[in-house]
């Protein structure tokens, strides 16, 4: 039989498949997505053409763990942290997402207070064990979990990333009390200074955890009974794959895995066209994501946040969300897509999401129980959609269903259906304009020259829209633009990051400290990935006095005192001023990122 790989993306709305063959011949589903299961869909897709075909490779992206985080039906979920340190999830950082909302609240913390629970242990900033761990201590602690019925512990202790031994022992302790819940460590989750940061990246982990696991063994099951042997690979948020035994480990990683697939196959088709700058723009059924190329590079970010108005990292709007602190690819994000629905606020006027109809019932147009007007239904009134059948004729749009939806609302607007569906359209651009403003404008970036990508089963129809709002001249609508992050899971390399930080002078550190920091990364990182591996080393710089850092590339064989240069390059790149020469330079972290080969590109 043909050999071929598949990817497979999983939306709120609807699962895409590609296949795609050694010879380079491909295959394209679209079909519903079937909530809360979504992996039913996943399944059935590739079991059909699974028995007829070898598949070699499984690769997969997913909204699952995302939309536990947002949704807040992740496991139930307990912190055991150093004795003075339980409310650092509450605290949070100085950060509200609107400087004069002065009724805003901060969102409750995913662990509650009484599942905070604290242990006598103390390292020194130096690395150094002040107090030992009383692991009798964590015994009584796994006690209590145990009666609260906890399914997952994030383990966070302080200075951590210098002296991991503490929260073995403790995971040593609390698998053999508490053998049904899974156990997160910081130390193998973020080997790095800042003890919130490292602790809501550890509890989100750890929050989506078992739920991730059961996705991943239901999908694996379901390829097995099917007879497909093929290895199953997840999309990370860095634009990278990792195995899906990983996954289940550190699903943390993986929150953003849908989006960054489609990123990762823009800069492929830009590329082809010769376009080194680009907005990229996704609109899906329940959501819409902006990413920028520049120069040929994907914009990345080492912290972005989830469950804010807008999702994503350097945003000028920030602590609404969860904050993560893992390597991503930057995107926005904003609750509209085809499915967000249109209502009236308390003051009669019309506005578009974050509320979607999703799957189900999905929009009226699709005929499977949905009443209330949508961006879909809007687009179909204007005759910006055909009708007829979708998704593997699973679905056939009705001009007629969406009609009715909209006039609905026409009527209490005291508009035609034609002049609400239009509103409906207009609202929607807008708050997309908003996520492509924030990745280009808002960043110093003059959206005028760049061009727009767009895909997405909804992005083409509002991309004439948005480039006339933002002046852009050249848009491109790639093949098979409903299933675009679809083709880009095909084209992700094997990635894994690992970090250490450290606190060094770069004017006299000795450059042995700095590489055996590297070396002991290298010996990690090692078993994860095989064949030919890129190994790409950075460091994290900041000027003496200065709080926050800017990461810079650190090529092998570098001098300590070359750094300098490139702290000023990127402090003038990042904010416009350059750094002064020969100011004392701090070494704050060390990076290292290992990429395994790049799939052969045949599309």
């Amino acid at each position: 039989p043909p050999t071929m790989r598949a990817g497979v993306d999983v939306g709120g709305t609807f699962t895409d498949v590609i296949l795609l063959g050694d010879g380079g011949g491909t295959e394209i589903r679209k079909l519903l997505s079937t909530p809360p299961e979504y992996d039913r869909a996943v399944v059935a897709a590739l079991a059909e053409r699974g028995r007829e075909l070898e598949l070699t490779e499984v690769v997969h992206g997913t909204t699952v763990a995302t939309n536990a985080v947002l949704q807040r039906r992740g496991a139930v979920t307990a912190l055991v942290t150093t004795r003075g340190f339980r409310d650092v999830l509450e605290l949070r950082r100085l950060r509200i997402p609107h400087m004069y909302d002065l009724f805003w609240r901060k969102p409750e913390p995913l662990v509650p207070r009484r599942l905070r629970l604290e242990v006598a242990e103390r390292v020194l900033a130096d690395g150094t064990v002040e107090r030992p761990l009383d692991e009798g201590e964590v015994r009584a602690v796994a006690a209590r979990l145990r009666a609260a019925g906890v399914d997952s512990v994030a383990v966070c202790f302080l200075r951590a990333y210098l002296y991991p031994d503490h929260e073995e022992r403790a995971l040593a302790v609390l698998e053999e009390e508490l053998p049904d819940a899974t156990v997160s460590l910081s130390s193998r989750i973020l080997r790095e200074q800042r003890e919130y940061e490292r602790s809501a990246t550890t509890v989100v982990n750890a929050y989506v955890r078992p739920l991730m696991a059961s996705y991943i063994d239901r999908i694996r099951g379901g390829l097995d009974e099917a007879g497909i042997a093929a290895p199953l690979r997840i999309m990370q948020s860095s634009g990278g794959v990792m195995t899906g035994e990983d996954a289940k480990l550190r699903p943390v990683f993986a929150l953003e895995s849908g989006p960054a697939a489609g990123v990762i196959a823009a800069r492929g088709i830009a590329a082809r066209l010769g376009l080194r700058d680009a907005i990229v723009f996704d609109m899906g059924g329940t959501t819409a994501k902006a990413s920028l190329i520049e120069d040929g590079t994907i914009a990345r970010g080492r912290e972005y946040e989830v469950g804010g108005s807008l999702s994503g990292g350097s945003r000028l709007i920030r602590g609404a969300g969860e904050l993560l602190r893992v390597p991503t690819i930057d995107i926005a994000e904003v609750g509209a897509g085809g499915g967000s629905l249109a209502w009236l606020d308390p003051a009669g006027g019309l506005q578009v999401g974050p509320r979607s109809a999703g799957a189900e019932p999905g929009p009226a147009c699709y005929g499977l129980g949905g009443v209330e007007p949508t961006v879909t239904d809007a687009n179909v009134v204007l005759g910006y959609m055909p009708t007829g059948p979708i998704a593997d004729g699973g679905i056939s749009v009705a001009a007629g269903a969406a009609l009715a939806a909209v006039e609905g609302i026409a009527g209490t607007l005291g508009l035609t259906a034609i002049a609400a569906a239009d509103g409906i359209h207009r609202i929607a651009n807008a708050r997309m304009t908003r996520a492509l403003r924030s990745v280009s404008s808002e960043k110093g970036r003059d959206p005028r020259e760049f061009a727009l990508i767009a895909f997405g089963g909804a992005g083409p129809v509002h991309a004439a829209g948005l480039a006339e709002d933002l002046g852009i001249a050249t848009v491109v609508v790639p093949p098979a633009a409903g299933l675009f992050s679809a083709v880009g899971l095909l084209f992700a390399r094997p990635e894994f990051h690992d970090v250490r930080s450290c606190h060094l002078d770069a004017a006299t550190a000795g450059v042995d400290t700095v590489e055996a920091l590297f070396a002991e990364m290298r010996a990690a990182l090692a078993p994860a990935v095989a064949g030919d591996v890129e190994w790409q080393r950075s460091a994290d710089l900041r000027y003496h006095g200065q709080s926050w850092e800017v990461e810079v590339p650190f090529p092998e064989g570098e001098t300590l005192p070359a750094l300098q240069a490139r702290i000023e390059d990127e402090h003038e790149r990042l904010y416009g001023v350059r750094g002064q020469p020969g100011a004392p330079v701090v070494i704050r972290a060390v990076r290292l990122a290992a990429l395994g080969p790049t799939p052969q590109e045949q599309a």
